[in-house]
């Protein structure tokens, strides 16, 4: 029986999932959290055969929260599930230490796939995804601006371009003022940016918000 812990803030996504798993006889849904904080309490206080992770929630940036959820359990496997485009995202999620990535709009069989695989100690992407990992390994000259970015700088251009203030960055990231305004400089600089203005338009652009 593989045992599931569903994060999502939404009760009704978290409603559906379960819906979805009460039906496959090897699943439990055994916990669910609405927010980073709960998922960190709950895998400190017992042991999870996959963590099922929205991109967004209230609390930690999911790229910290991965981070954190891995130094405390190295070999929790994590599935991340998001609204968000496969192909702006997936990489920077796996790379940063999540074993799969689903959109939302899958098949509920490509769900159960993507849980049964990282469950084993697999990974999880579409074959699109797979196809453009290899791209990674041989970058065209031409990239996107924002792939340059760090974890953390990248965590700040987002944050800015959903209108965020520097003072909201920072007590979510837990870092100083100071130091989050010094990541929006540098993200700027590497991008050729003069204000936040080019930051969400660049955002929406290339579909990073969606």
């Amino acid at each position: 029986m593989i045992k599931i812990l569903i994060a999502d803030d939404h009760a009704i996504v978290r409603a559906g999932l379960k819906q979805i798993l009460a039906d496959v006889p090897d699943m439990k849904v055994c916990g669910e959290a609405s927010s980073g904080d709960e998922v960190l309490k709950m895998i400190r206080n017992d042991r999870w055969d996959i963590l099922l992770l929205d991109i967004a929630m209230p609390g930690k940036n999911v790229l910290e929260l991965i981070k954190l959820a891995k130094h405390q359990n190295p070999h929790q496997p994590i599935l991340i599930l998001s609204m968000y485009p496969e192909d702006q995202y997936a990489i920077r999620m796996l790379k940063s230490g999540a074993d799969g990535y689903l959109t939302k709009e899958s098949a509920p069989d490509q769900l159960v796939t993507a849980i049964r695989k990282v469950a084993r100690g697999g990974k999880y992407i579409s074959g699109a995804m797979t196809e453009k990992l290899i791209g990674e390994l041989h970058p065209e000259p031409t990239q996107l601006l924002h792939t340059t970015l760090s974890d953390r700088e990248f965590m700040v251009f987002i944050a800015l371009a959903k209108g965020k203030r520097l003072t909201d960055i920072a007590h979510e990231m837990s870092l100083s003022i100071k130091t989050i305004s010094t990541f929006r400089t540098r993200l700027m600089a590497k991008m050729g940016m003069n204000s936040v203005a080019d930051i969400i338009y660049y955002a929406l652009k290339h579909h990073l918000l969606d």
